[in-house]
């Protein structure tokens, strides 16, 4: 347990830091207010993540220590919206489109309340 909270917690500060200077990096080139350093990281841990778990899959004998790592640690420091991406499409292969949509629904718009109300409360 110790061993693989380090793992997970090196992962992450790796995952944070990139996060941090494409954060830097995309604010010299920000137009108009959007986020475009968030979406840039998003959509990217989603592919990274994709990529981790679909080499993985092909992997017989594949590092645990290494897919905690890359998964739950970078990605997880990187971006949790590669993890949310990547269990919404283990539903849909599962068959499970019932509890996908609900996942999906819930997650952006009980997110985005959750947000609204943070905002409101510290206002």
């Amino acid at each position: 347990m110790i061993k693989s909270a380090l793992i997970v917690g090196v992962g992450s500060f790796a995952g944070g830091v990139v996060r941090y200077g494409i954060s830097c990096i995309m604010k010299n080139y920000a137009v108009g207010g959007f986020p475009w350093a968030t979406l840039a990281v998003n959509l990217t841990g989603c592919l990274l993540i994709g990529l981790i778990y679909g080499l993985f899959s092909k992997t017989v004998g594949a590092s645990n220590s290494l897919l905690l790592f890359l998964t739950t640690g970078f990605c997880g420091g990187f971006t949790t919206f590669s993890t949310f991406a990547n269990e919404s499409l283990q539903m849909l292969q599962n068959g499970n489109i019932g509890s996908f949509i609900g996942y999906v629904a819930v997650s952006v718009i009980v997110g985005i309340a959750l947000t609204l109300l943070g905002y409101q409360i510290a206002k």
